[in-house]
């Protein structure tokens, strides 16, 4: 069978590729068709016809020559986020994450075990709240490991440089409360001074980054990788699934996560708070500089947690 390509391939992709990568996302985007075929035949895959969503990368369900099920990621090359995401991945060996099967860097191409049956961990919610949130925190706690010798993924406080450039661009109150930026930026860079140790860290663990599957209960996919405090570890969780659903109801689960989080990830409710309310903040940052679209359930997170900041 032949491998499937999307024609035209989805608006969004094509639109994030260039504004992410530019000219080498052009490059890329032109080349994708051929290098599907390129890699599909080195390593004999059969590209299934079903597709997954599309939006910085060309992903797709596949079967390895012996029938075994797998996933095909593919982007620009260099060191970006297929990079990353699999030295994130070879750290963790399958414990807690997806397997990384096969990584060929020159041509941005990764492939992964697939998980099975794949429903995300958003399903259980909010119906099944403190179910959804113990098993989040298994996988947290899976996923915690030492930065190997070597490590190349980056530092946490590197971040902190989404504080100062949004400060630098919104001098006022809009489209965000500067008071909030700056408790946040603050509260980052103390949180990670004060880290009691360092680790590697998915980076954006949340309810739809977690798969159901069949050699483990629930997989990580899709690791950011960074190194630094666990604690950060948590914090999408508290404005996740949907952000754009604000739906008072999902606000007020905030306090029963993090009692939750704090007594099975064996951190100080303090810190937790702490978390939440900096990467509820960081959230409305990323999108004030990405789309400019801004007020989701992040917004209302961190201003439900303002008063219990130490």
């Amino acid at each position: 069978m032949s491998p499937i390509l999307p024609s035209p391939l989805p608006s969004v992709l094509i639109e994030n590729a260039v504004e992410v990568w530019g000219d080498d996302g052009r490059r890329w985007l032109g080349r994708l068709p051929a290098l599907v075929s390129e890699i599909a035949r080195e390593w004999r895959l059969e590209v299934e016809t079903a597709g997954y969503e599309l939006s910085y990368h060309w992903v797709a369900p596949v079967r390895r020559e012996d029938g075994t099920k797998a996933v095909l990621k593919l982007g620009p090359p260099g060191p970006g986020h297929l990079a990353v995401e699999a030295a994130a991945l070879e750290t963790y060996g399958g414990e807690g994450a997806v397997r990384l099967l096969e990584h060929d860097p020159a041509r941005g191409a990764l492939l992964l075990e697939r998980a099975e049956p794949g429903v995300t961990l958003s399903e259980l919610v909010p119906g099944k709240d403190e179910e959804a949130t113990a098993v989040f925190v298994d996988v947290a706690r899976r996923l915690r490991h030492a930065p190997p010798p070597g490590c190349v993924l980056p530092d946490l406080e590197k971040e902190s440089a989404s504080f100062s450039g949004h400060l630098r661009r919104f001098p006022g109150d809009d489209p965000l409360p500067r008071h909030l930026v700056e408790r946040a930026g603050r509260l980052f860079d103390e949180l990670c001074a004060s880290a009691p140790e360092r680790l590697v860290l998915h980076g954006d663990l949340h309810h739809d980054n977690i798969l159901s599957a069949e050699r483990e209960p629930w997989l990580a996919i899709d690791p950011h990788g960074v190194v630094g405090d666990p604690g950060f570890e948590a914090g999408a969780l508290f404005y996740n699934p949907d952000p754009d659903d604000r739906d008072e109801r999902l606000v007020d689960l905030v306090p029963a996560r993090i009692e939750q989080v704090a007594d099975g990830l064996a951190m100080p409710v303090e810190r937790v708070v702490a978390w939440a309310f900096v990467m509820a903040v960081l959230s409305e940052v990323w999108r004030a500089q990405g789309d400019g679209t801004l007020g989701s359930r992040a917004l209302d997170v961190a201003l439900s947690l303002v008063n219990r900041l130490p």
